[in-house]
């Protein structure tokens, strides 16, 4: 049985809107409310989302200019908010949403919440390959693959381009997660995977896209 080891810290945050970083782990909180994006970065590295919460922990945070009565449940917190977020941001360097992606029920009716996310940046390996073309993950002798995400759609009209019309790399909004990468290459000194909507579905009909993967190569461990 192959096992791989990660190890993080994390932070908690009392703040709107700000970041913090102790060795790689940060911390984003944002304030809900339309419109409002929170935004996950690395400068080297990728994104492993860590814990996430989506409510509210205390009287503080996000409280500037709000009644005493949105502030006084400090219990509050909604749900499967790590899944989300792991999934739209794990493996990615950049990754920007707006609260409501999280924002699925009410977990306490009254009071004002915001979104922290604490998250590790991990070194990677990065890897693009445009659509019809294949995706080559490959590690050093007696390493195998660990997949820490991949995401199959279009996000800038700058990447696989050439000789593309406008109309086929307007819609930088498409984006899929997909584990399929991961369930066909970890554990494996390399791999192939064909970067085609056959084998990894369409997420945007008509929009021409790329398949980004970051992954890590690990000497495993017999258990």
């Amino acid at each position: 049985m192959l096992c791989f080891k990660l190890s993080s810290t994390l932070l908690l945050a009392a703040a709107c809107l700000v970041f913090k970083a102790d060795a790689s782990t940060q911390t984003a909180t944002t304030c809900d409310g339309e419109g409002f994006v929170q935004r996950l970065s690395c400068d080297t590295g990728v994104i492993s989302v860590q814990t996430v919460l989506y409510g509210r922990a205390n009287r503080e945070t996000c409280s500037e200019e709000r009644p005493s009565e949105q502030l006084v449940n400090t219990a509050c917190s909604q749900q499967g908010t790590v899944d989300v977020l792991k999934k739209r941001c794990d493996g990615k360097s950049v990754c920007e949403l707006n609260t409501n992606v999280v924002r699925t029920s009410d977990p306490c009716i009254g009071t004002y919440k915001y979104l922290e996310t604490n998250y590790n940046c991990l070194p990677a390996n990065q890897v693009v390959a445009c659509e019809h073309s294949l995706a080559h993950l490959q590690c050093d002798v007696g390493q195998v693959i660990f997949v820490y995400g991949a995401d199959y759609g279009r996000r800038d009209r700058t990447t696989c381009i050439y000789q593309l019309p406008d109309r086929q790399v307007a819609n930088i909004y498409c984006s899929n997660p997909i584990s399929k990468v991961a369930d066909s290459c970890n554990g494996k000194n390399s791999c192939s995977i064909k970067v085609s909507n056959n084998v990894l579905g369409d997420p945007c009909e008509g929009t021409n896209k790329y398949l980004e993967v970051a992954y890590t190569c690990e000497y495993p461990a017999e258990i």
